[in-house]
């Protein structure tokens, strides 16, 4: 027997055992072998590169179903992230991060403007990509981060140099508070050439990153936590139906925004002007974030989404 039609008998062998489901015994009849014989060339088959085995974990198909099942109902891209037993919800955020940031980095390209909205989540995410120059890379505030304390400015600076350090990139800043006191100082402000400036090159995004912000997240969402809203502004936010925010500008359950107060003083970059980015990455951990997730998807903001197991299946599970 030559080695050719050797190969021939083992691919045969192997295409009734593995496709069509004969067995051991029927293949055996059809060659005149015996059985052991048969199982030498299933195993032959295998070491000759003709049959290749592979195993999916039980969680690989439970995640691509939330994944299509999301995919479908909202139109986007989506990489849901299994929960292994016993994550608490820090531990699933940095495993959703980490792959958050594998996508984003494959998403930058030379000449790159990325436009990153700061928050607990991107900081972790930004945290985890992997150190490689982009040739031109331009990153770019989408909200301002300034609170009454002007702490904020320091925590944006030290996450965007973060990004800046691993990338090679250039840092846009947006030195402008997260809320202004007064609609008309933002009016104001947003004449300033200064921040015209920031305004024209968040206008050129090619690629957007950020999260979802809700007011009872177990990984506390940043603007939450840190005094950027009074007790007033969280009573204005829930008489609006506000349920969450996405770059600072706050949704209903809808995902409509532009009548909420609350966005008459913020000086994040509003779902009207996500829309005109090509690619926008929305990173989202926390079965508590399901509702902002679900308002943020319905406004259409994103593109591509990276999520954990847990919030895709409390995503889903929303009437």
């Amino acid at each position: 027997m030559t080695r050719d039609s050797r190969l021939e008998d083992l691919f045969a062998a192997a295409r009734m055992y593995y496709v069509e489901g004969q067995t051991m015994e029927t293949i055996a009849g059809r060659f005149r072998v015996s059985r052991s014989t048969v199982s030498r060339m299933l195993r032959d088959a295998r070491d000759s590169g003709l049959v290749e085995i592979s195993l999916r974990p039980p969680e690989a198909q439970r995640v691509e179903d939330l994944a299509r099942r999301i995919a479908r109902q909202y139109g986007v891209q989506v990489r849901v992230v299994p929960a292994a037993p016993g994550d608490d919800e820090r531990e699933r955020l940095h495993t959703v991060a980490a792959a958050g940031g594998e996508l984003l980095d494959e998403m930058l390209e030379p000449g790159t403007t990325l436009g990153i909205a700061w928050g607990t989540t991107m900081a972790a995410l930004l945290g985890t990509v992997r150190s490689r120059p982009v040739p031109g890379l331009r990153i770019v505030q989408l909200n301002g981060a300034i609170n009454v304390e002007g702490s904020g400015l320091t925590y944006i600076a030290n996450v965007l140099a973060r990004a800046a350090t691993r990338w090679d990139a250039t840092v846009h800043q947006f030195p402008v508070p997260a809320f202004f006191d007064y609609p008309a100082t933002r009016e104001a402000m947003w004449r300033e050439r200064s921040v015209q400036r920031v305004l024209s090159i968040q206008r050129e995004a090619t690629v957007a990153v950020f999260s979802v912000g809700a007011f009872d997240a177990e990984v506390p969402s940043h603007v939450y936590t840190h005094n950027y809203l009074t007790r007033d502004d969280l009573r204005s936010l829930r008489a609006d139906g506000a349920v969450g925010d996405v770059c600072t500008v706050f949704l209903r359950e809808d995902g409509t925004f532009r009548d909420i107060a609350m966005n008459q003083r913020g000086s994040g970059t509003a779902p009207d002007r996500l829309l005109r980015i090509p690619h926008r990455l929305l990173v989202a951990s926390g079965s508590r974030k399901a509702l902002p997730l679900r308002a943020a998807l319905r406004a259409g903001v994103a593109t591509d989404v990276v999520v954990d197991e847990v919030t895709a299946a409390s995503l889903l599970a929303l009437r």
